[in-house]
């Protein structure tokens, strides 16, 4: 997840060196202390915005790792909940990811009952990124699908995913 922060130091950081420089100036002191100072304190504040941004981030990442393990809490109570399931995998198929209105995708889901039943089924879908870290995850009810029919339902990640995200089926069991 990319977040922007913003800073106003370059605008405070102008006006600290101006400021510093000017009073360096008046008060009768060399040119050389005046700059002196002035760099010392530019230093403090770029360290100290480092610092908040830094924390910020640190803030953002945590949020967003909450936001994942109570998604993999609820897809995995939903799964287990499952009585006499048995795996689906084969039955689902998903679409291409898009982007809804609020940021977050949309998987269109096809599911094919091959069985001589009516079936209803629980399919978990993974989000995850390029490098297979787990993103996001949704897990969805299909209510019944006749015996030999197929049906059409949508996954949506539950928070805005940006970058190069891949959806799986993680779990699919039919009952």
């Amino acid at each position: 997840m990319k977040h922007r922060i913003r800073s106003t130091a370059g605008p405070a950081v102008a006006a600290l060196v101006a400021g510093v420089a000017l009073a360096g100036c008046s008060s009768g002191s060399t040119p050389s202390s005046a700059v002196s100072s002035a760099a010392a304190a530019v230093q403090s504040k770029a360290s100290e915005l480092a610092s908040a941004a830094s924390s910020a981030v640190g803030g953002l990442a945590s949020s967003a790792q909450s936001a994942l393990a109570s998604a993999e809490s609820a897809a995995s109570s939903a799964v287990a909940g499952v009585q006499g399931g048995l795996d689906a995998k084969a039955d689902v198929t998903l679409g291409t990811a898009v982007t809804d209105a609020d940021g977050k995708l949309d998987v269109p889901v096809t599911v094919v009952n091959h069985d001589s039943q009516p079936r209803k089924y629980t399919i978990q879908v993974d989000f995850k990124d390029a490098n297979g870290n787990r993103l996001d995850v949704s897990v969805l009810t299909v209510p019944e699908v006749a015996a030999g029919a197929t049906m059409q339902a949508t996954a949506t990640s539950n928070r805005k995913l940006t970058g190069d995200v891949k959806v799986s089926v993680a779990a699919a069991l039919r009952y």
